[in-house]
Protein backbone atom coordinates (compact mmCIF):
# COMPACT_ATOMS: atom_id res chain seq x y z
CA UNK A 1 0.00 0.00 0.00
CA UNK A 2 1.70 3.30 -1.01
CA UNK A 3 1.43 7.27 -0.22
CA UNK A 4 1.52 10.05 -2.38
CA UNK A 5 3.19 13.00 -1.52
CA UNK A 6 1.41 16.91 -1.39
CA UNK A 7 3.06 19.49 -2.47
CA UNK A 8 5.50 21.05 -0.30
CA UNK A 9 5.02 24.90 0.58
CA UNK A 10 7.09 27.80 -0.70
CA UNK A 11 8.57 27.97 2.85
CA UNK A 12 9.64 24.39 2.18
CA UNK A 13 11.58 25.03 -1.00
CA UNK A 14 13.54 27.89 0.49
CA UNK A 15 14.51 25.69 3.60
CA UNK A 16 15.21 22.67 1.38
CA UNK A 17 17.18 24.54 -0.47
CA UNK A 18 19.58 26.14 1.74
CA UNK A 19 19.76 22.54 3.27
CA UNK A 20 21.38 20.41 0.54
CA UNK A 21 22.71 17.10 1.80
CA UNK A 22 25.34 16.05 0.11
CA UNK A 23 26.12 12.14 -0.50
CA UNK A 24 29.92 12.04 -0.75
CA UNK A 25 31.99 15.17 0.69
CA UNK A 26 34.64 17.11 -1.75
CA UNK A 27 36.71 18.09 0.74
CA UNK A 28 38.01 14.59 1.46
CA UNK A 29 41.54 13.97 -0.84
CA UNK A 30 41.32 10.93 -3.06
CA UNK A 31 42.64 7.29 -2.44
CA UNK A 32 44.02 5.29 -4.44
CA UNK A 33 42.60 2.28 -5.99
CA UNK A 34 44.62 -0.23 -3.88
CA UNK A 35 45.48 0.32 -0.71
CA UNK A 36 48.48 -0.86 1.37
CA UNK A 37 46.89 -3.89 2.12
CA UNK A 38 46.25 -4.74 -0.84
CA UNK A 39 42.83 -4.46 -0.43
CA UNK A 40 40.79 -3.04 -3.65
CA UNK A 41 38.06 -0.39 -3.05
CA UNK A 42 35.61 1.16 -5.61
CA UNK A 43 36.00 4.50 -6.83
CA UNK A 44 35.05 7.56 -5.62
CA UNK A 45 31.50 7.68 -6.55
CA UNK A 46 29.77 11.04 -8.15
CA UNK A 47 28.57 13.50 -5.72
CA UNK A 48 25.20 13.31 -5.46
CA UNK A 49 22.68 15.66 -3.83
CA UNK A 50 19.92 13.26 -2.19
CA UNK A 51 17.80 16.80 -1.40
CA UNK A 52 17.60 19.59 -3.92
CA UNK A 53 14.57 22.03 -4.83
CA UNK A 54 15.71 22.22 -8.33
CA UNK A 55 15.07 18.18 -8.50
CA UNK A 56 11.30 18.79 -7.96
CA UNK A 57 11.01 20.33 -11.00
CA UNK A 58 13.94 19.11 -12.86
CA UNK A 59 13.22 15.19 -14.27
CA UNK A 60 16.95 15.31 -15.34
CA UNK A 61 18.08 15.39 -11.57
CA UNK A 62 16.07 12.93 -10.04
CA UNK A 63 18.72 9.40 -10.94
CA UNK A 64 17.83 8.23 -7.58
CA UNK A 65 15.37 10.58 -6.27
CA UNK A 66 11.90 8.88 -6.39
CA UNK A 67 12.58 5.84 -6.81
CA UNK A 68 9.78 3.99 -5.17
CA UNK A 69 9.14 0.54 -4.81
CA UNK A 70 11.99 -0.65 -7.20
CA UNK A 71 11.60 -3.21 -9.65
CA UNK A 72 15.14 -4.22 -11.58
CA UNK A 73 15.41 -5.92 -14.77
CA UNK A 74 19.22 -6.74 -16.81
CA UNK A 75 18.89 -6.53 -20.55
CA UNK A 76 21.97 -7.05 -22.03
CA UNK A 77 24.69 -4.86 -20.22
CA UNK A 78 22.13 -2.46 -18.78
CA UNK A 79 20.04 -2.44 -15.93
CA UNK A 80 16.34 -1.14 -15.94
CA UNK A 81 14.40 -0.05 -12.93
CA UNK A 82 10.71 0.23 -13.07
CA UNK A 83 9.29 1.76 -10.02
CA UNK A 84 6.06 3.22 -9.09
CA UNK A 85 4.13 7.18 -9.53
CA UNK A 86 5.19 9.49 -6.78
CA UNK A 87 7.72 12.37 -6.63
CA UNK A 88 8.01 14.95 -4.09
CA UNK A 89 6.49 18.44 -3.54
CA UNK A 90 4.37 17.55 -6.84
CA UNK A 91 1.57 15.48 -8.50
CA UNK A 92 2.52 11.95 -8.71
CA UNK A 93 4.09 10.69 -12.17
CA UNK A 94 1.73 8.89 -14.21
CA UNK A 95 3.01 5.80 -16.25
CA UNK A 96 5.44 4.02 -14.17
CA UNK A 97 8.91 5.61 -13.71
CA UNK A 98 11.99 4.28 -15.69
CA UNK A 99 15.57 4.69 -14.78
CA UNK A 100 18.77 2.81 -16.41
CA UNK A 101 22.17 2.27 -15.85
CA UNK A 102 25.64 0.53 -16.92
CA UNK A 103 26.77 0.48 -13.51
CA UNK A 104 24.35 0.39 -10.78
CA UNK A 105 26.03 3.60 -9.60
CA UNK A 106 24.96 6.17 -11.58
CA UNK A 107 21.58 6.30 -12.16
CA UNK A 108 19.21 7.79 -15.53
CA UNK A 109 15.87 8.88 -15.09
CA UNK A 110 14.29 8.36 -19.03
CA UNK A 111 11.08 8.87 -18.44
CA UNK A 112 7.18 7.10 -18.09
CA UNK A 113 6.52 3.38 -19.44
CA UNK A 114 3.13 4.41 -20.08
CA UNK A 115 1.55 7.44 -21.11
CA UNK A 116 -0.65 7.66 -17.98
CA UNK A 117 -3.13 5.46 -16.52
CA UNK A 118 -4.21 3.31 -19.02
CA UNK A 119 -8.24 3.53 -19.22
CA UNK A 120 -9.09 0.08 -18.12
CA UNK A 121 -6.87 0.41 -14.87
CA UNK A 122 -8.20 3.62 -14.20
CA UNK A 123 -12.29 3.56 -14.47
CA UNK A 124 -12.10 0.06 -12.18
CA UNK A 125 -10.13 1.51 -9.29
CA UNK A 126 -10.37 4.99 -9.32
CA UNK A 127 -6.23 5.46 -8.93
CA UNK A 128 -4.54 8.54 -9.89
CA UNK A 129 -1.09 6.77 -9.98
CA UNK A 130 -0.05 3.59 -11.11
CA UNK A 131 2.11 1.44 -8.16
CA UNK A 132 4.76 -1.34 -8.09
CA UNK A 133 5.69 -2.51 -11.25
CA UNK A 134 7.71 -5.81 -12.37
CA UNK A 135 9.44 -6.99 -15.79
CA UNK A 136 9.64 -10.16 -16.92
CA UNK A 137 10.70 -11.23 -20.90
CA UNK A 138 8.86 -14.53 -22.47
CA UNK A 139 9.45 -15.26 -25.78
CA UNK A 140 10.61 -12.60 -27.97
CA UNK A 141 8.62 -9.74 -25.51
CA UNK A 142 8.96 -7.70 -22.54
CA UNK A 143 5.81 -7.96 -19.74
CA UNK A 144 5.38 -5.27 -17.53
CA UNK A 145 2.76 -5.93 -14.33
CA UNK A 146 1.54 -2.77 -12.54
CA UNK A 147 -0.65 -2.56 -9.54
CA UNK A 148 -3.64 0.27 -9.61
CA UNK A 149 -5.60 1.27 -6.21
CA UNK A 150 -6.03 4.22 -3.78
CA UNK A 151 -4.73 4.46 -0.51
CA UNK A 152 -6.38 2.12 2.41
CA UNK A 153 -8.92 0.46 -0.68
CA UNK A 154 -9.42 -3.40 -1.29
CA UNK A 155 -10.89 -2.16 -5.14
CA UNK A 156 -7.64 -2.82 -6.53
CA UNK A 157 -6.50 -4.34 -10.00
CA UNK A 158 -3.05 -6.23 -11.30
CA UNK A 159 -2.50 -5.08 -15.19
CA UNK A 160 -0.16 -5.57 -17.63
CA UNK A 161 1.47 -4.02 -20.90
CA UNK A 162 3.71 -5.53 -23.46
CA UNK A 163 6.77 -4.43 -25.57
CA UNK A 164 9.00 -5.30 -28.17
CA UNK A 165 12.58 -3.56 -26.49
CA UNK A 166 12.28 -2.68 -22.61
CA UNK A 167 12.50 0.57 -23.91
CA UNK A 168 9.37 0.50 -25.15
CA UNK A 169 7.29 1.49 -26.49
CA UNK A 170 4.52 -0.32 -24.16
CA UNK A 171 1.01 -1.85 -25.09
CA UNK A 172 -1.41 -2.08 -22.45
CA UNK A 173 -3.41 -4.73 -22.56
CA UNK A 174 -5.63 -4.54 -19.30
CA UNK A 175 -6.68 -6.19 -16.17
CA UNK A 176 -5.43 -9.58 -15.18
CA UNK A 177 -6.52 -9.94 -11.51
CA UNK A 178 -8.88 -7.84 -9.75
CA UNK A 179 -10.10 -7.77 -6.12
CA UNK A 180 -13.10 -4.93 -4.21
CA UNK A 181 -14.38 -4.85 -0.65
CA UNK A 182 -15.85 -8.17 -0.55
CA UNK A 183 -12.78 -9.84 -1.58
CA UNK A 184 -10.36 -10.91 1.50
CA UNK A 185 -6.91 -9.99 -0.43
CA UNK A 186 -5.60 -6.52 -1.96
CA UNK A 187 -4.96 -7.51 -5.61
CA UNK A 188 -1.49 -5.20 -5.72
CA UNK A 189 1.99 -5.31 -5.64
CA UNK A 190 3.03 -8.28 -8.37
CA UNK A 191 6.02 -9.66 -8.83
CA UNK A 192 6.02 -12.17 -11.83
CA UNK A 193 8.80 -14.76 -11.70
CA UNK A 194 10.20 -18.37 -13.08
CA UNK A 195 11.33 -20.75 -10.56
CA UNK A 196 13.87 -22.92 -10.86
CA UNK A 197 11.76 -25.65 -13.52
CA UNK A 198 10.97 -22.46 -15.76
CA UNK A 199 7.47 -22.16 -14.47
CA UNK A 200 6.10 -18.71 -14.32
CA UNK A 201 4.40 -17.75 -10.74
CA UNK A 202 2.83 -14.51 -10.03
CA UNK A 203 3.35 -13.44 -6.15
CA UNK A 204 1.55 -10.49 -4.58
CA UNK A 205 -0.63 -8.99 -2.33
CA UNK A 206 -0.31 -6.14 0.63
CA UNK A 207 -2.34 -5.86 4.50
CA UNK A 208 -5.50 -7.34 3.42
CA UNK A 209 -5.10 -11.15 4.60
CA UNK A 210 -1.18 -11.31 2.86
CA UNK A 211 0.81 -12.51 0.53
CA UNK A 212 -0.63 -15.04 -2.54
CA UNK A 213 0.98 -17.01 -4.95
CA UNK A 214 -0.90 -17.65 -8.81
CA UNK A 215 0.38 -20.04 -11.24
CA UNK A 216 0.96 -18.38 -14.27
CA UNK A 217 0.57 -19.53 -18.14
CA UNK A 218 4.34 -19.26 -19.79
CA UNK A 219 2.97 -18.81 -22.87
CA UNK A 220 0.23 -15.92 -22.50
CA UNK A 221 1.74 -14.57 -19.02
CA UNK A 222 -1.78 -14.59 -17.93
CA UNK A 223 -2.87 -16.26 -14.64
CA UNK A 224 -3.35 -20.40 -14.97
CA UNK A 225 -5.99 -20.24 -12.19
CA UNK A 226 -8.84 -18.85 -10.78
CA UNK A 227 -8.92 -17.00 -7.00
CA UNK A 228 -6.67 -15.23 -5.25
CA UNK A 229 -4.00 -18.48 -4.67
CA UNK A 230 -2.13 -19.48 -2.07
CA UNK A 231 -1.12 -18.02 0.76
CA UNK A 232 2.31 -18.21 1.69
CA UNK A 233 2.59 -15.37 4.43
CA UNK A 234 -0.16 -13.46 6.64
CA UNK A 235 -0.22 -11.09 9.91
CA UNK A 236 -3.82 -11.54 9.80
CA UNK A 237 -6.49 -8.97 8.34
CA UNK A 238 -4.86 -5.62 8.55
CA UNK A 239 -1.49 -7.68 7.92
CA UNK A 240 0.93 -4.67 7.48
CA UNK A 241 2.57 -6.59 5.17
CA UNK A 242 3.35 -5.89 1.14
CA UNK A 243 5.67 -5.88 -1.89
CA UNK A 244 6.57 -9.67 -2.14
CA UNK A 245 9.72 -11.02 -4.09
CA UNK A 246 10.81 -14.63 -4.62
CA UNK A 247 14.01 -15.39 -5.94
CA UNK A 248 15.92 -18.99 -5.99
CA UNK A 249 19.08 -19.15 -4.65
CA UNK A 250 20.88 -22.16 -6.53
CA UNK A 251 23.77 -22.53 -4.45
CA UNK A 252 21.61 -23.40 -1.52
CA UNK A 253 18.78 -24.42 -3.45
CA UNK A 254 16.38 -22.48 -1.62
CA UNK A 255 13.07 -19.98 -2.85
CA UNK A 256 13.74 -16.91 -0.92
CA UNK A 257 10.54 -14.86 -0.09
CA UNK A 258 11.25 -11.18 0.34
CA UNK A 259 8.28 -8.83 2.41
CA UNK A 260 8.02 -5.50 3.89
CA UNK A 261 6.42 -4.99 6.95
CA UNK A 262 4.38 -2.09 8.77
CA UNK A 263 4.11 1.42 7.23
CA UNK A 264 5.26 2.96 4.48
CA UNK A 265 6.37 6.22 5.69
CA UNK A 266 7.60 5.63 9.52
CA UNK A 267 8.57 2.12 9.92
CA UNK A 268 9.05 0.26 6.80
CA UNK A 269 11.63 -2.78 7.22
CA UNK A 270 12.11 -5.62 5.30
CA UNK A 271 11.78 -9.78 6.32
CA UNK A 272 13.06 -12.70 4.43
CA UNK A 273 11.80 -16.43 4.74
CA UNK A 274 13.12 -19.74 2.62
CA UNK A 275 11.48 -22.49 0.77
CA UNK A 276 12.68 -25.78 -0.44
CA UNK A 277 9.54 -25.66 -2.82
CA UNK A 278 8.23 -22.43 -4.69
CA UNK A 279 5.35 -22.86 -2.53
CA UNK A 280 6.40 -23.04 0.02
CA UNK A 281 6.13 -23.57 3.60
CA UNK A 282 8.77 -20.31 3.77
CA UNK A 283 10.51 -20.53 7.53
CA UNK A 284 12.73 -17.62 8.90
CA UNK A 285 16.00 -17.96 10.49
CA UNK A 286 14.19 -19.18 13.94
CA UNK A 287 12.68 -22.07 11.92
CA UNK A 288 9.11 -20.09 12.41
CA UNK A 289 6.79 -20.36 9.34
CA UNK A 290 5.83 -16.91 7.45
CA UNK A 291 2.43 -17.75 8.23
CA UNK A 292 2.86 -18.13 12.37
CA UNK A 293 1.17 -15.64 13.25
CA UNK A 294 -2.21 -15.51 15.72
CA UNK A 295 -4.37 -15.61 13.20
CA UNK A 296 -3.20 -18.95 11.17
CA UNK A 297 -5.08 -21.96 11.54
CA UNK A 298 -1.97 -23.97 12.04
CA UNK A 299 -0.84 -22.60 15.06
CA UNK A 300 -1.58 -23.78 17.89
CA UNK A 301 -3.98 -22.36 20.96
CA UNK A 302 -1.26 -22.01 23.63
CA UNK A 303 1.67 -20.66 21.46
CA UNK A 304 1.76 -17.08 21.44
CA UNK A 305 3.34 -15.34 18.46
CA UNK A 306 4.46 -11.94 18.62
CA UNK A 307 3.32 -10.36 15.43
CA UNK A 308 6.66 -8.47 14.66
CA UNK A 309 8.88 -11.82 15.46
CA UNK A 310 8.65 -13.63 12.43
CA UNK A 311 10.25 -13.44 9.38
CA UNK A 312 14.18 -12.55 9.52
CA UNK A 313 14.78 -8.81 9.40
CA UNK A 314 17.17 -7.74 6.24
CA UNK A 315 17.06 -4.62 7.32
CA UNK A 316 15.07 -1.68 8.81
CA UNK A 317 15.64 2.11 9.32
CA UNK A 318 19.02 3.28 10.81
CA UNK A 319 21.73 5.76 11.10
CA UNK A 320 25.31 5.83 10.82
CA UNK A 321 27.25 8.85 12.61
CA UNK A 322 27.96 11.82 10.49
CA UNK A 323 25.42 11.25 8.06
CA UNK A 324 21.79 11.85 7.28
CA UNK A 325 19.73 8.62 8.77
CA UNK A 326 17.42 5.99 6.22
CA UNK A 327 14.11 5.71 7.64
CA UNK A 328 11.84 2.90 6.28
CA UNK A 329 13.94 1.10 4.05
CA UNK A 330 11.34 -1.44 1.55
CA UNK A 331 9.58 -2.64 -1.48
CA UNK A 332 12.57 -4.36 -2.45
CA UNK A 333 13.47 -6.50 -5.35
CA UNK A 334 16.42 -8.44 -5.49
CA UNK A 335 19.18 -9.72 -8.49
CA UNK A 336 21.20 -12.15 -9.45
CA UNK A 337 24.19 -10.92 -12.04
CA UNK A 338 26.03 -14.22 -12.70
CA UNK A 339 26.66 -14.95 -9.24
CA UNK A 340 26.83 -11.03 -7.87
CA UNK A 341 23.33 -10.69 -5.85
CA UNK A 342 21.92 -7.30 -5.35
CA UNK A 343 19.02 -6.12 -2.86
CA UNK A 344 17.47 -3.26 -4.56
CA UNK A 345 14.53 -0.97 -2.55
CA UNK A 346 13.68 2.12 -1.67
CA UNK A 347 14.46 4.05 1.52
CA UNK A 348 13.04 7.84 3.01
CA UNK A 349 15.78 10.59 4.70
CA UNK A 350 15.38 10.38 8.60
CA UNK A 351 14.73 14.46 8.72
CA UNK A 352 12.59 14.86 6.11
CA UNK A 353 10.63 11.19 5.10
CA UNK A 354 8.96 12.64 1.53
CA UNK A 355 12.12 12.53 -0.08
CA UNK A 356 12.53 8.74 -0.89
CA UNK A 357 15.09 7.49 -2.82
CA UNK A 358 16.34 4.40 -4.82
CA UNK A 359 19.08 2.18 -2.85
CA UNK A 360 21.36 -0.39 -4.35
CA UNK A 361 23.14 -2.61 -1.63
CA UNK A 362 25.49 -5.90 -2.08
CA UNK A 363 23.90 -8.88 -1.02
CA UNK A 364 26.45 -11.33 0.65
CA UNK A 365 25.33 -14.52 1.66
CA UNK A 366 25.82 -16.37 4.94
CA UNK A 367 27.94 -19.88 5.48
CA UNK A 368 23.96 -21.46 6.19
CA UNK A 369 22.42 -19.69 3.22
CA UNK A 370 20.35 -16.06 4.73
CA UNK A 371 20.82 -12.87 2.52
CA UNK A 372 22.66 -10.18 4.20
CA UNK A 373 22.83 -6.84 3.03
CA UNK A 374 26.29 -4.09 2.54
CA UNK A 375 25.60 -1.03 5.58
CA UNK A 376 26.51 1.03 2.70
CA UNK A 377 24.85 2.10 -0.93
CA UNK A 378 26.93 0.31 -3.77
CA UNK A 379 29.44 1.87 -5.27
CA UNK A 380 30.97 -0.46 -7.26
CA UNK A 381 32.55 -2.98 -4.34
CA UNK A 382 33.62 -6.25 -5.06
CA UNK A 383 33.83 -9.28 -2.42
CA UNK A 384 37.72 -9.86 -1.95
CA UNK A 385 40.28 -11.27 0.71
CA UNK A 386 40.77 -8.52 3.85
CA UNK A 387 44.14 -8.88 5.51
CA UNK A 388 43.60 -9.84 9.60
CA UNK A 389 45.59 -6.35 9.65
CA UNK A 390 43.88 -4.53 8.03
CA UNK A 391 40.64 -4.93 10.28
CA UNK A 392 41.91 -3.63 13.55
CA UNK A 393 40.63 0.60 14.64
CA UNK A 394 37.72 2.57 15.15
CA UNK A 395 34.06 1.18 14.12
CA UNK A 396 30.63 1.88 14.45
CA UNK A 397 27.78 -1.12 14.67
CA UNK A 398 23.95 -0.91 15.11
CA UNK A 399 21.96 -4.24 15.27
CA UNK A 400 18.80 -4.43 13.00
CA UNK A 401 16.67 -5.43 15.48
CA UNK A 402 13.70 -7.93 15.32
CA UNK A 403 11.08 -6.50 17.19
CA UNK A 404 12.21 -3.10 17.32
CA UNK A 405 9.90 -0.33 16.24
CA UNK A 406 12.63 2.65 16.26
CA UNK A 407 15.34 2.98 14.11
CA UNK A 408 18.66 1.52 14.70
CA UNK A 409 21.68 3.76 15.69
CA UNK A 410 24.93 2.88 15.75
CA UNK A 411 27.41 2.83 18.62
CA UNK A 412 31.09 2.81 18.43
CA UNK A 413 33.69 0.24 19.47
CA UNK A 414 37.54 -0.10 18.75
CA UNK A 415 38.77 -3.07 17.51
CA UNK A 416 42.10 -3.64 19.34
CA UNK A 417 45.35 -5.39 17.76
CA UNK A 418 44.68 -8.29 20.82
CA UNK A 419 41.43 -9.15 19.34
CA UNK A 420 39.64 -7.57 22.04
CA UNK A 421 36.39 -5.33 21.61
CA UNK A 422 36.56 -1.56 23.81
CA UNK A 423 34.14 1.38 23.62
CA UNK A 424 30.58 0.75 23.51
CA UNK A 425 30.66 -2.49 23.31
CA UNK A 426 33.32 -5.19 25.16
CA UNK A 427 34.35 -8.53 23.62
CA UNK A 428 36.63 -10.40 21.04
CA UNK A 429 36.97 -10.35 17.28
CA UNK A 430 38.74 -13.26 15.14
CA UNK A 431 38.71 -13.34 10.97
CA UNK A 432 37.18 -16.56 10.29
CA UNK A 433 38.07 -16.75 6.60
CA UNK A 434 39.30 -14.54 3.86
CA UNK A 435 36.65 -12.19 3.92
CA UNK A 436 34.90 -13.83 6.91
CA UNK A 437 34.79 -12.52 10.90
CA UNK A 438 33.29 -13.28 14.26
CA UNK A 439 32.63 -11.41 16.32
CA UNK A 440 31.40 -11.61 20.59
CA UNK A 441 30.40 -8.63 22.17
CA UNK A 442 28.26 -7.04 24.96
CA UNK A 443 26.93 -4.01 25.04
CA UNK A 444 26.67 -1.14 28.02
CA UNK A 445 23.35 -2.98 29.23
CA UNK A 446 24.66 -6.47 29.29
CA UNK A 447 23.32 -7.69 26.36
CA UNK A 448 25.67 -10.45 24.74
CA UNK A 449 26.05 -11.52 20.74
CA UNK A 450 27.64 -13.30 18.56
CA UNK A 451 27.95 -12.19 15.71
CA UNK A 452 29.29 -13.93 12.24
CA UNK A 453 29.50 -12.12 9.26
CA UNK A 454 31.14 -10.97 5.96
CA UNK A 455 33.60 -8.14 5.40
CA UNK A 456 33.57 -5.63 2.30
CA UNK A 457 35.67 -2.80 0.88
CA UNK A 458 32.77 -0.57 0.29
CA UNK A 459 32.41 3.26 -0.09
CA UNK A 460 31.22 5.01 2.89
CA UNK A 461 28.58 7.58 2.05
CA UNK A 462 28.39 9.37 5.45
CA UNK A 463 31.97 10.50 5.36
CA UNK A 464 32.68 10.92 1.65
CA UNK A 465 35.58 7.96 1.84
CA UNK A 466 36.47 4.58 1.70
CA UNK A 467 36.01 1.98 4.34
CA UNK A 468 35.37 -1.83 5.30
CA UNK A 469 32.27 -2.54 6.12
CA UNK A 470 30.50 -5.68 7.57
CA UNK A 471 27.01 -7.52 7.52
CA UNK A 472 26.46 -10.47 10.04
CA UNK A 473 23.88 -12.59 11.84
CA UNK A 474 23.95 -13.38 15.97
CA UNK A 475 23.12 -16.31 17.59
CA UNK A 476 19.18 -14.86 17.53
CA UNK A 477 18.89 -14.33 13.68
CA UNK A 478 19.20 -10.70 14.23
CA UNK A 479 21.27 -8.46 11.82
CA UNK A 480 24.10 -6.58 12.41
CA UNK A 481 26.05 -3.89 10.10
CA UNK A 482 29.34 -2.01 11.26
CA UNK A 483 32.05 -0.01 8.91
CA UNK A 484 35.77 0.41 9.61
CA UNK A 485 35.30 4.54 10.38
CA UNK A 486 39.31 4.84 11.48
CA UNK A 487 42.72 3.82 10.15
CA UNK A 488 43.59 0.36 10.87
CA UNK A 489 46.00 -1.39 13.53
CA UNK A 490 49.85 -0.69 11.50
CA UNK A 491 51.48 -3.72 10.67
CA UNK A 492 53.53 -5.45 13.04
Amino acid sequence: MHIFFKQHSHNFLIKTAASFLLCSLATVPLFSETDSFGISYPERPADTMLMQSAAIADTKLWGYLNGHDPAIYKDGNTYWVFSSDVAVGRAPTQGLQVRKSTDLVNWEYVGTALDGIPKPARDYSGASALWAPDVIKLGKKYYLYYAASKMGSQTSCICYATADKISGPWEDHGIIYKSDYTSDENAIDPGVFFDNDRKLWMVYGSFFDGIHLIKMDEKTGLPAEDGPGKIIATRGDSSGEEGPYIVYNPGFKKYYLFVSYDSLSSDYNIRVGRADSVEGPYYDILGQKMTDYPYSDDVPDDVEIISANVGYKLMGGFAFKNGEGWAAPGHNSVLNDNGEWYVVHHARIERDKNWAFLNVRKLLWSDDGWPMASPERYAGEKEQKIPEDAVGGRWEFLEHARCAIFDAASKEANFMPDKTVAGGYTGSWEKTGDYSMKITITDEDGNEAEINGKLLPSWDWENGRRCIVFTGIDQNGQAWWGKRTGKPAKRK
